[in-house]
C-alpha cells in the first residue's frame, strides 16, 4: 500500500496556506499545517480530523523549528513536500520606514523560510526525494512604489530558491518559487503592516497608492482555491519548474518588466562591454 503523502505548510490560518491546505486535504494528501495558537491548532485539525495534523511554530522561533521538524519526521512521517507559505506584507515609503520594520520583515518572510528548509533538507537529502515549495510574489520580480521592504524580502527569497534549486538538482530535491499577483487573500488587509506617513513630499506619488490599495483588499481578481488548485499540478508534475507565476496580473507585468529590461541592456551594451580587458 502506498503511504499518505505528506505536505508540511507554514501558516494555515488564513490566505494561500488555508486554501492549499483545503484543497490537498481533499486530494488526499496528509497536511501537517503550523499555526500560532492552540486553538488555532484545534481549529485547523477539525478541518479534516483523517488529513490534517497542526503544529505550533513562529517560523522567526529559529531554535523551535528544528524540534518541530524532527518531530513530524518521527511521529508523522516524512515530510515530501514542503509549502513556505507564511509571510506578510510590510507597506511604506523607505525613507519613513523604521528599519526595524525592514528587519522584521526579513526575519519572516526570508530567514523564517530559510530556517525551516535547513531543518528539512537533511532528511530530503539522505531520501534522496522531496521538494520545496517557496512563496515569493510577483513583487519578487516586479516592483512599486511603497513596498521596498516587502519586494527587497521576495526578490532575496526568489534569488535563493533559485541558487538553492542548482545546489540540490544531484540530490533529486525540486525547487519551485510560486509567485502569486493580486489575490483575494489579507495580504493588504490584516495581515499588511503600514508604516504611518510623514514626509509630504511623497503625498502626491504614494497616497492615493495606499488608498486603492486599501480599497481593493478582498475584491482583486485572484482566486486562492484557483492558486491551491494549481499547486497542486506543480506538486504532481514529474518535472517541477524553477518558477511559477500565478495570476494574468502578474503574467502582464512580470513579461514588460523583462523586456523593458532587454531594451535597457541593448541600449548600454556598448557601455557594459566597454570594462573588458
Amino acid at each position: 500500500m502506498n503511504r499518505l503523502k505528506t505536505l508540511f505548510i507554514t501558516g494555515v490560518s488564513s490566505g494561500f496556506g488555508h486554501a492549499l491546505a483545503g484543497q490537498a486535504m481533499a486530494a488526499g494528501y496528509r497536511v501537517v499545517g503550523t499555526v500560532r495558537s492552540e486553538a488555532a491548532r484545534r481549529a485547523f485539525e477539525a478541518r479534516d480530523p483523517a488529513h490534517a495534523v497542526g503544529r505550533i511554530l513562529e517560523v522567526t522561533d529559529f531554535a523551535a523549528v528544528t524540534g518541530v521538524i524532527d518531530d513530524i519526521e518521527s511521529n508523522i512521517g516524512p515530510i515530501d513536500v514542503l509549502v513556505n507559505n507564511a509571510g506578510y506584507g510590510h507597506e511604506g515609503i523607505l525613507e519613513e520606514s523604521p528599519l526595524e520594520e525592514m528587519r522584521r520583515q526579513f526575519e519572516v518572510n526570508v530567514f523564517g523560510a530559510v530556517a525551516v528548509i535547513k531543518a528539512v533538507l537533511p532528511y530530503m537529502r539522505a531520501r534522496r526525494a522531496g521538494h520545496l515549495i517557496n512563496i515569493t510574489s510577483m513583487g519578487g520580480f516586479i516592483t512599486m512604489p511603497g513596498i521596498a521592504y516587502y519586494c527587497g524580502s521576495k526578490f532575496a527569497l526568489e534569488g535563493i530558491s533559485e541558487t538553492l534549486g542548482k545546489e540540490l538538482a544531484p540530490f533529486n530535491i525540486a525547487v519551485t518559487a510560486v509567485a502569486p499577483g493580486s489575490f483575494r487573500t489579507d495580504w493588504a488587509g490584516r495581515s499588511m503592516l503600514r508604516s504611518p506617513r510623514n514626509i509630504p513630499d511623497y503625498d502626491t506619488l504614494f497616497d492615493p497608492m495606499r488608498k486603492a490599495r486599501e480599497e481593493k483588499s478582498g475584491r482583486q481578481a485572484g482566486d486562492p482555491l484557483k492558486a491551491a488548485t494549481a499547486i497542486l499540478t506543480l506538486i504532481a508534475a514529474a518535472q517541477p519548474p524553477a518558477h511559477l507565476l500565478l495570476g494574468s496580473d502578474a503574467l502582464a507585468l512580470v513579461r514588460k518588466k523583462l523586456a523593458d529590461y532587454a531594451t535597457q541592456i541593448a541600449s548600454w551594451e556598448h557601455v557594459t562591454r566597454s570594462t573588458d580587458g
